[in-house]
């Protein structure tokens, strides 16, 4: 039921995929809504700019995008009329060691198993039969918690992802199996004996594996500006340059969404919170930062290892143990000179990216939260220790530390790039305990960013499951389940 009492049906605040992802599904049941976005350009963590050389496309945050390519709502929408292309690695992702060998995630999980050695037989069994169910529970992970569709499968995911990733790790016995797990479990940003961290591992591994990691074409840009014009070509409206610090200066609407963190929703419209709802804003919890890298190169990463050369992605950290001692040490506050460090090499597949002969690499490690701690010769020298030469390749850099990283997006709070630590007690009650976790205290706003389930990442379900619950609170209009 549409209602005309106000000038707008609704209206979000932030254009990020989670902001693009509610409005698309708001203006799709035929709403007028409009976007306001505080930068010039639509996309939030999905932005892509020449940072250190004319022709050097590089993606400002996010880079590699597991979870677009195969998310259960964008799979949904025609972007690709919309100048939306992947471009797929020839492997989704590598981890190499100081001896030369190398773990690797390609499609198949007999080739992936067939590269542990030692560990082929334990890595079949713990994914092969997850695989099957993936595209059946995808939309369950990826969401509030409810019943799921299949509860068998999603209780064989649960019983393994809601353990600590040490414990999924120690089912390993080889250096690659461990290394393989622990590079993938470490994109949950947080010490790795945390539990429900295998389930971050587990994501990753299976969308490798059911669709693998594709980037872009052009840049992460793509896919915000192809949404953008998906939802315009729908009748939505986006206004850019529209910084909001109040309510008082949106136009009105039945139903506003907000895709931005719970320190931003105070500062806009805390006025309108019950004390309870504001005491629990208050005390959500901001997870690790990141310091990032930017690099044009003169020819490729000189990656020791051969399969690091045909890899989107490089997870650079060692052994298991090295990487569980630094993501440990970056949650007590402290600093390792062998961080883990999450590299991109998206010009090796899309020529787009670089003048020709040219390359960029994209890399970043996690750093206490508020950091201003250069960390540009730790993480140089990390990737110098698998790939000698590295550092006599670059011809242009660009940084940014964890504060530049929330002056750039406010969203980052202390460089936070999952909008709140993804922990087991932020996992489904983010950002607050209720029924639903989009709805406010207040009628009519709702939270649709990755402060919300499913948290962060470029899927955009977050903002799908808020549009969801306020089209039946406010319009009665309900969606059948993807």
């Amino acid at each position: 039921m549409k209602l005309n009492k106000y000038d707008y049906d609704a209206v979000i605040v932030g254009a990020g995929p989670n902001g693009l992802a509610a409005a698309i599904l708001m203006q799709q049941q035929g709403l007028k809504v409009l976007i306001v976005e505080a930068k010039s350009t639509v996309g939030g963590g999905l932005r892509t700019a020449e940072l250190t050389l004319p022709g050097f496309k590089h993606d400002i945050c996010s880079a590699i995008h597991p979870l677009a390519f195969k998310s259960p709502f964008l799979k949904t929408l025609p972007l690709h009329n919309f100048g939306l292309n992947y471009v797929m690695p020839d492997i989704d992702a590598a981890h190499p060691f100081d001896d030369g060998t190398c773990a690797v995630l390609k499609r198949s999980v007999e080739e992936t198993a067939a590269l542990l050695e030692g560990d082929e037989q334990t890595y079949k069994a713990l994914i092969s039969s997850l695989v099957n169910s993936w595209p059946l529970i995808a939309s369950d992970v990826l969401g509030p918690l409810k019943l799921p569709n299949h509860p068998f499968k999603m209780a064989e995911f649960g019983l393994i992802g809601l353990q600590s990733a040490t414990m999924l790790i120690n089912k390993f016995n080889t250096m690659l199996g461990q290394g393989l797990i622990a590079g993938m479990a470490a994109h949950a940003i947080q010490p790795l004996q945390n539990p429900a961290t295998a389930a971050v591992a587990l994501v990753l591994l299976l969308t490798g594996h059911t669709g693998g990691w594709a980037t872009p074409q052009g840049g992460s840009q793509s896919i915000a500006n192809a949404m953008a014009a998906y939802f315009c070509s729908l009748g939505g409206e986006i206004q850019t340059n529209f910084y909001v610090t109040s309510l008082k200066q949106l136009p009105s609407a039945n139903a506003v969404l907000f895709d931005v963190t719970p320190q931003q929703m105070l500062q806009i419209a805390g006025h309108r919170f019950s004390s309870l709802y504001k005491w629990q804003l208050e005390k959500y919890r901001y997870g690790d930062g990141v310091f990032k890298i930017d690099w044009a190169l003169d020819a490729p990463i000189p990656f020791t290892a051969s399969n690091c050369l045909n890899a989107g992605t490089i997870h650079l950290g060692g052994t298991a143990a090295e990487i569980i001692a630094a993501e440990q040490a970056s949650a007590k506050g402290q600093y390792t000179d062998k961080p883990y460090v999450l590299l991109a090499q998206q010009s090796l597949f899309d020529e787009s990216r670089a003048p020709s002969g040219k390359h960029t690499g994209w890399a970043y490690c996690h750093v206490p939260n508020g950091s201003t701690k250069n960390m540009t010769d730790i993480i140089e020298s990390q990737v110098e220790r698998f790939a000698p030469g590295f550092k006599e390749r670059i011809i242009g850099r660009h940084t940014m530390n964890a504060v530049q990283m929330q002056e750039y997006n406010a969203n980052y709070i202390g460089g936070d790039i999952n909008g709140g630590r993804l922990d087991l007690t932020q996992l489904f009650t983010r950002p607050a305990l209720r029924f639903s976790p989009y709805r406010t205290s207040a009628k009519g706003l709702y939270i649709c960013s990755s402060s919300t389930p499913p948290g962060g990442g470029v899927h955009g379900m977050c903002g799908y499951y808020a549009a969801k619950r306020a089209l039946k609170d406010i319009f009665n209009i309900r969606i059948q389940r993807i």
